[in-house]
C-alpha cells in the first residue's frame, strides 16, 4: 500500500497470529493523520475516529465493500457510569477493536487504527491464535497501527467481576469475595439497547444493586450497541453453519465483553477483571469465552481471568451451597432464559438449576425456583419430546447432573424415577432432536447471498413473527 512507509514488526508473526505494525508518522511527511487515504478495495476495516465525551465513548468505522454487510452503519457507542475523558486514546480504542477484530479474522481482513495500547495489541495476538486454532473458518488478519503506546497505570488495588446473579457469576463472587470486586453488568448482548428491553435492564440493574448493597460492594453499569453496531443477523447467516451457537456466543463474547470494560477498568483502577466460566475442564467446545481466550486479554494495568474453569457447574452449586450455609441463607439466584424479574420455573435452565440445587442439598424454593417433586415428570417429558432447543453445552450440563445423581440418594419416588431414566438416557439423541428447525437453516443459507440491507430488514421481522407464532402455540 503506497500510503504506508516501512513497517517494524512489533509482535508475533507466526501463522494465525495478529501481526502488529507500527508506523512512524515523522518518517514520511505525506503520511496522513488518519487512514483516510487508505485504498479500501482490499479487505480491510478502518477505525477512523474515537472520542470520549464525559461518560460516552463513540467510534466511527469504515470497511471495504465486501465487509459492509457485516456492519449496520451505526457508530459504535458505549456509555459508562464513570468519566472516561482522561483515559488515553490507546485504551479508548480497545472496546471497538474487541468487537471488529473477530469479524476481520473471519474474512482475512486487516484492521487499521491510529494508536493502540501495546499490552492489548499483544493480547490480540494471543487471542487470535486461540480463536483461529479453535475455528477452521477463521482466516486471520493483520493489525496496523501508526503508534503502539506503552500505557502505564499505577496499581489501583481494585478488581471487577462480570455479574448477572446466575450460578457462574455468583460462584465467582463467592470465590473472590475477599477482594470485594465491583459487580459489572453489561447491556448490549442478551439485553439489547432497544427500548423494548428497558424493563429487562432495569431488573438486572436492580438485582445487581441489591446484591451489591447486601454484600458491601460497588457496581458498574455499561451500555453498548456492540451487537447492533455489527450486523449480527448477517454474521449469523454466514457463520452459523460453522458453530454450535450464534456468532457472539461461539466466537466473539469473551474478547468482546472484556474489551468493552477497558476504559471503565482503567478509570476505576481495576488490576484484575474476572469473567465466570460457562464450561469446565474436559469440555472442548467451540465457545467464545474459554481460558485460552479470556486469560490472554489484558491492557495497561489490567489482567483478565476466566474464572472457576476448574469446577463443574454442579461443583459451583456446591460452593454456593457452602456459602449459603455459612453466610447467606436467603441468597437468591437468577438464571431464567425467559424472565429477568425472577425465574419462570418452567424453562430448561430453570428446571436444570433447580435439580442442581437439590443435588447440592438446597431447597430450590428457598433460592428463587418454584419446584415440586412432581416437576421431574415434566422435565423428562420435555426432554423426550424435544421441546427445548439444546446445544452441546446443555448436554454436558445434564451429564454433570447425571454423574452427581449416581452418587446421591433420591429423596422421593419422583426423583428416583427421573434419576433412573436420566441414567439410561441417550443425551446425544436428546440434543439432536432439539436442533433448530429447517426453516431457520434455509433462511440463513439464503441470506448469505442476499444484500445486507434487505436481510437486516427481513430477518428481525421474520424472527418477531416466528416468535409470536411460537408464543401462541405454547398457550
Amino acid at each position: 500500500m503506497d500510503c504506508i512507509p516501512e513497517f517494524e514488526t512489533i509482535n508475533g508473526s507466526d501463522a494465525f497470529c495478529t501481526r502488529l505494525y507500527s508506523v512512524d508518522s515523522t518518517a514520511n511527511s505525506a503520511q496522513p493523520t488518519l487512514w483516510r487515504d487508505l485504498d479500501l478495495t482490499m479487505s480491510s476495516i478502518v477505525i477512523d475516529h474515537v472520542s470520549a465525551d464525559g461518560t460516552t465513548l463513540e467510534c466511527d468505522v469504515r470497511t471495504s465493500p465486501a465487509l459492509e454487510r457485516f456492519f449496520s452503519g451505526e457508530s459504535f457507542r458505549t456509555e459508562y457510569d464513570v468519566p472516561i475523558e482522561d483515559v488515553p486514546d490507546a485504551v479508548l480504542v480497545i472496546p471497538v477493536l474487541a468487537q471488529v477484530c473477530p469479524v476481520a479474522w473471519a474474512n482475512g481482513a486487516d484492521v487499521y487504527v491510529d494508536e493502540v495500547d501495546a499490552t492489548f495489541a499483544a493480547a490480540l495476538d494471543d487471542v487470535q491464535a486461540s480463536l483461529c486454532s479453535m475455528h477452521d473458518f477463521l482466516e486471520g488478519g493483520t493489525l496496523y497501527a501508526k503508534e503502539t503506546v506503552d500505557v502505564q497505570r499505577e496499581a489501583g488495588g481494585e478488581s471487577g467481576l462480570l455479574f448477572t446473579g446466575g450460578v457462574d457469576s455468583t460462584c465467582s463472587y463467592v470465590r473472590h469475595r475477599e477482594e470485594e470486586p465491583t459487580l459489572i453488568s453489561i447491556r448490549g448482548w442478551t439485553i439489547t439497547p432497544d427500548a423494548a428491553d428497558d424493563d429487562k435492564w432495569d431488573h438486572l440493574r436492580s438485582r445487581a444493586s441489591s446484591f451489591a448493597d447486601d454484600h458491601g460492594l460497588e457496581t458498574a453499569f455499561v451500555e453498548s450497541n456492540m451487537l447492533s453496531f455489527l450486523a449480527h443477523p448477517m454474521l449469523l447467516a454466514h457463520y452459523k453453519r460453522h458453530v454450535d451457537g450464534a456468532w457472539y456466543s461461539s466466537v466473539g463474547h469473551g474478547l468482546g465483553l472484556l474489551g468493552l470494560c477497558a476504559p471503565m477498568a482503567y478509570a476505576r483502577g481495576m488490576d484484575d477483571l474476572y469473567v465466570a466460566a460457562t464450561h469446565w475442564e474436559g469440555i472442548d467446545l467451540e465457545w467464545g469465552s474459554r481460558p485460552d481466550i479470556d486469560d490472554h486479554v489484558r491492557w495497561a494495568g489490567t489482567q483478565c481471568h476466566h474464572d472457576s474453569y476448574d469446577l463443574t457447574r454442579q461443583e459451583r452449586l456446591d460452593a454456593i451451597a457452602d456459602y449459603i450455609e455459612a453466610e447467606a441463607p436467603a441468597l437468591q439466584l437468577q438464571t431464567c432464559n425467559v424472565r429477568m424479574d425472577g425465574n419462570c420455573g418452567e424453562c430448561e435452565k430453570c428446571y436444570r438449576t433447580a435439580v442442581g440445587l437439590r443435588l447440592s442439598g438446597l431447597e430450590p424454593t428457598d433460592h428463587g425456583y418454584q419446584f415440586e417433586h412432581e416437576d421431574y415428570r415434566e422435565i423428562r417429558t420435555a426432554l423426550e419430546e424435544g421441546r427445548w432447543v439444546l446445544g452441546q453445552d446443555e448436554r454436558y450440563m445434564w451429564e454433570d447432573i447425571r454423574d452427581r445423581a449416581r452418587e446421591t440418594e433420591p429423596s422421593s419416588p419422583d426423583e428416583a424415577a427421573f434419576f433412573a431414566w436420566l441414567d439410561d438416557a441417550d443425551l446425544d439423541e436428546l440434543v439432536s432432536e432439539s436442533r433448530s428447525p429447517l426453516s431457520h437453516r434455509i433462511l440463513h443459507a439464503g441470506a448469505r447471498n442476499t444484500p445486507a440491507r434487505v436481510y437486516n430488514t427481513v430477518y428481525p421481522a421474520w424472527r418477531s413473527a416466528k416468535s409470536g407464532l411460537q408464543r401462541v402455540r405454547s398457550r
